[in-house]
């Protein structure tokens, strides 16, 4: 089977696009806007893009009517978001909280998750019960034009500023990932959980390549 998406409609009943590139982190992302509303929202087109310093991005679909997400607009605004690990055991909150809800309606009060606050933007909320949090400065954002207003997209890049990580998250010196159990979307309706991990090492690596792999410039 193949087909141009450009200009064919997928052969299938539902469209295979988004269930290939998978799994696709997921961007827990809370904010608020200038005059103090709240926003928490799940981004699935959310990714690092170095360590050096470290940087993120995510991308944000329009509305069908053309609004954008209050997650950018309060990041362009403000300067700054939380990110926020999406683990199991916070699952139904993710769900609860990527309702489109109106601007002025707080998803932590629709979710019933406790929050905490960011320490260099101490106006930003942030989920008390997740394990990790990045507060991330707002760098830039940059807009593709797509075949419909939902089809345009702001891919909003940030730097990480400083990073939260609870003490039990930690097993001998690094994240214990099978335990924190983080979810990642799939496509369709589906999700997956990270319980198992294993480890592969490049043949030959140098001992800056391994050190790059490690997340450390040195």
């Amino acid at each position: 089977m193949k087909y141009d998406p450009t200009s064919q409609k997928a052969p299938l009943p539902f469209s295979p696009f988004k269930s290939c590139t998978v799994p696709r982190p997921i961007g827990w992302l809370s904010s608020v806007s200038p005059d103090g509303v709240e926003n928490l929202a799940p981004y699935s087109q959310w990714q690092n893009l170095t360590f050096d310093p470290p940087m993120v991005m995510f991308s944000a679909n329009q509305y069908p009517d053309g609004r954008r997400k209050d997650t950018v607009l309060n990041a362009e605004q403000t300067g700054w978001f939380v990110w926020n690990m999406a683990t199991y055991d916070l699952r139904e909150a993710v769900n609860i909280s990527a309702m489109a809800l109106p601007p002025d309606e707080n998803e932590f009060d629709r979710c019933g998750v406790t929050k905490g606050y960011a320490e260099l933007a101490p106006q930003v909320p942030l989920v008390a019960a997740s394990p990790v949090h990045f507060e991330c400065r707002y760098l830039s954002t940059h807009r593709l034009k797509g075949n419909s207003p939902v089809g345009t997209i702001d891919i909003v890049f940030a730097q990480v500023e400083r990073i939260h990580i609870k003490d039990d998250a930690i097993t001998e010196g690094k994240l214990d990932i099978p335990r924190l159990r983080p979810i990642a979307r799939l496509g369709y309706y589906d999700y997956t959980v990270v319980t198992e991990t294993f480890e592969m090492r490049i043949p030959g690596a140098s001992e800056a390549e391994a050190a790059g792999l490690e997340g450390d410039p040195k």
